[in-house]
């Protein structure tokens, strides 16, 4: 059996009552009872699954692990699941067509990929947390716990699962689910398998509770039918246990950009958490481009910024909007969350490369570290030796960057006003750039040559 990954084993919160505190930032949708604040006292477990149909996790998955984030924070032990077994399914909720089957090799490689990227999400959440939550201390955390659902199912066969689980589920029920129903009602309908996805769903909680102590689900609300499946088997299974110790869902608003598209990787849209697949810089300029309809909802629920400071950068907001205060803060939170600090400094350091006007003190408050972090994997930096550069004009360093195809490209360009080193106009393509008279930034290793309005190129010097 697969050792799950586990983070230090904390004791008593004080973020307060978590339910409030997600109330208050607009990530309840549904509950299965108004008891769930009262009776679901600390430390009672908390879960959340997560399928591996993809091997990384996107902005829209970040909802529901806000939800899991806050419940630890008020001293909850926090479950991330990973759906190693469901995964090979597909949960019908939301999807007008069946999924594709996976094969073992890609299934094995989602899995692989999903919890890293859990475990990775919540150790950067909990440094992020400490940074944010006024009075949290570290000794009040929740445990994180990363399981998967293969585990409990590895062995049991079909025979003992409908005669454990299936005598005990209406199929009245089942069918009455919105997920199942809107799928009968469609050209494709829907195969058994994914009909019967429900039905493990709620064994994962039926196992969760009996063997975890877990009180609570968590789940987007298009994850409501599969969660009630779960607190009814529950019921079912363990009358007794459950009047006294219920179990509880929970549902959190589904993400979705200001035209009402959910956020998601079948959307088009995906935005990853993984930074091979998306930057620390495009996560930054994705939500730094945040409808102002949006922003305020977003910042609730995707940060752990207080909320009297949200209530003052939106009053800062519409004094200036043009200022942009909301988003920036938006972007700069969300890729400190999953990238950590040194992702915003990245993130930061490209945006005022590539957008940030004039130079000024801007670009120089960034090392040369700063600049080859943020452009690793960007084509426009090029790097070269010192020696091989020294004494020659910004003429030949924009011919050798890529930015212009000849020197007399560059000449031109020069006089039109549109070559620029270090976002400030070079009128003469001759000019020689010095690291000693200070013309190099990132402590006199990079320059950055600009053509236009939008045609970057990076140069860093190395020894």
């Amino acid at each position: 059996m697969r050792r799950a990954p586990r983070l230090r084993i904390q004791r008593r919160g004080v973020h307060g009552s978590a339910v409030e505190t997600l109330r208050a930032r607009g990530l309840v949708q549904a509950v299965t009872s108004d008891a769930i604040g009262a009776r679901a006292r600390p430390p009672a477990a908390v879960y959340c699954g997560v399928d591996p149909t993809a091997e990384s996790l996107h902005l829209g998955n970040m909802v529901t692990l806000m939800g899991l984030l806050h419940f630890r924070l008020a001293g909850h032990r926090a479950i991330p699941l990973v759906g190693s077994a469901t995964g090979m399914i597909g949960d019908p909720s939301g999807r007008s067509t069946e999924r594709t089957a996976l094969d073992g090799a890609v299934l094995a490689r989602n899995i692989a990929g999903i919890e890293a990227q859990l475990a990775r999400f919540f150790e950067r959440g909990t440094a992020y947390a400490l940074r944010r939550v006024p009075g949290l201390a570290a000794g009040a955390l929740g445990e994180v716990r990363v399981l998967h659902n293969a585990d409990w199912y590895r062995g049991m066969g079909a025979l003992d699962f409908l005669g454990d689980v299936g005598r005990h589920v209406r199929v009245g029920a089942m069918l009455a689910r919105d997920s199942v129903k809107s799928r009968l009602q469609s050209p494709q309908g829907i195969s058994f398998t994914e009909f019967a996805y429900q039905l493990l769903q709620a064994y994962d909680f039926w196992h969760l509770y009996r063997n975890h102590g877990c009180r609570i689900q968590l789940g987007g609300s298009d994850q409501w039918g599969n969660i009630t499946a779960g607190t009814d088997l529950i019921h079912r299974l363990a009358p007794a246990s459950a009047d006294k110790d219920p179990a509880f869902g929970l549902t959190i608003p589904l993400l979705t950009t200001a035209s009402g598209e959910k956020f998601g990787k079948s959307a088009g849209n995906a935005v990853w958490l993984d930074e091979a697949k998306t930057s620390p810089f495009d996560v930054y300029q994705f939500l730094v481009k945040t409808a102002d309809a949006d922003v305020e909802r977003l910042l609730k629920m995707l940060t752990l910024v207080p909320l009297p400071r949200i209530a003052q950068t939106m009053d800062e907001h519409r004094r200036a909007p043009d200022r942009f205060a909301a988003q920036r803060l938006l972007a700069a939170e969300v890729t400190e969350l999953v990238h950590g600090e040194a992702g915003v400094q990245q993130a930061l350091c490209a945006t005022e490369v590539l957008f940030g006007g004039r130079a000024g003190d801007g670009l120089r408050r960034f090392t040369a570290q700063d600049f080859a972090s943020a452009f690793a994997r960007d084509a426009r930096m090029a790097s070269a030796a010192r020696a091989a550069v020294a004494g020659k004009t910004i003429g030949d360093i924009a011919v050798l960057v890529g930015a212009c195809k000849s020197k007399s490209e560059a000449a031109r360009l020069a006089r039109g006003g549109g070559l620029y080193w270090n976002s400030e106009p070079v009128l003469d393509a001759k000019w020689v750039p010095s690291a000693e008279r200070g013309d190099y930034l990132g402590d006199g290793t990079v320059g950055v040559v600009r053509t236009g309005k939008t045609n970057y190129h990076l140069l860093r010097l190395v020894d």
